[in-house]
C-alpha cells in the first residue's frame, strides 16, 4: 500500500470518528423571539405605553450546575405621538437560575447592560439593570416551549432614577 493511501485512509478515518465527538462540544441552551410591552418612566415625570419585540439566546456553560445558564437579551421597542418617533433599545447580559417541574420551567435572572433611548433625534444611552422572570411550558412540538415573561429595568438619567417594567410572551427553541 502507497503512502498516499495510507495517508487518506487515515484522513478519511480522522474525520469519520471526530464528527460524532464535535457534537458533544456543542452547549445545550435555548433561544427565545416573541413580543413585549413596556411602561416606560422618563426622567421620573412622563409613563409611556410601548410595543416591541424581545430576544434572547441561553446557554448552560457546564453539567456541574444545569439550573444556571448564562443569557443574552436584546430588546426593541417603539412609540409615535405628535412630539415625533421614540425607540428603545435594550442590550443586556447576565446569569439565569431555573428549575424543571414536568413542562414547566420557572426562571429567575438578573442582567446588566445598555439602554438606548433616541426621542426625535436625541440619543441617550444609560446603563440598565434588569431583574425579572417568567416560566416555559413545554409544548408537545418536539424541543419547542411557550415563554411568558417579566422584568423590572432600572436606569439612571439627568439624576433621576427610572423605573421601567415590560412583559414579554413568545415562542423558545430548546438545543
Amino acid at each position: 500500500m502507497s503512502k498516499t493511501a495510507v495517508a487518506v485512509l487515515a484522513f478519511v478515518g480522522l474525520t469519520l470518528f471526530s464528527i460524532p465527538m464535535s457534537a458533544q462540544l456543542l452547549p445545550t441552551g435555548n433561544v427565545y423571539g416573541g413580543v413585549s410591552y413596556g411602561q416606560f418612566n422618563y426622567a421620573g415625570t412622563n409613563t409611556q405605553s410601548y410595543r416591541g419585540w424581545n430576544a434572547s439566546a441561553e446557554a448552560f456553560p457546564t453539567p456541574r450546575f444545569p439550573h444556571l445558564g448564562v443569557v443574552v437579551d436584546a430588546s426593541g421597542f417603539y412609540r409615535s405621538n405628535s412630539a415625533g418617533k421614540i425607540t428603545q433599545y435594550n442590550f443586556l447580559a447576565g446569569p439565569r437560575l431555573s428549575a424543571t417541574f414536568g413542562r414547566w420551567r420557572p426562571f429567575i435572572h438578573a442582567m446588566a447592560g445598555i439602554q438606548k433611548i433616541n426621542s426625535s433625534g436625541i440619543t441617550y444611552d444609560p446603563i440598565a439593570i434588569d431583574v425579572g422572570g417568567g416560566v416555559d411550558y413545554r409544548l408537545h412540538f418536539k424541543n419547542f416551549s411557550w415563554r411568558v415573561q417579566g422584568d423590572g429595568i432600572r436606569t439612571n438619567y439627568a439624576s433621576a432614577t427610572e423605573y421601567d417594567y415590560r412583559a414579554s410572551t413568545g415562542i423558545v427553541w430548546r438545543f
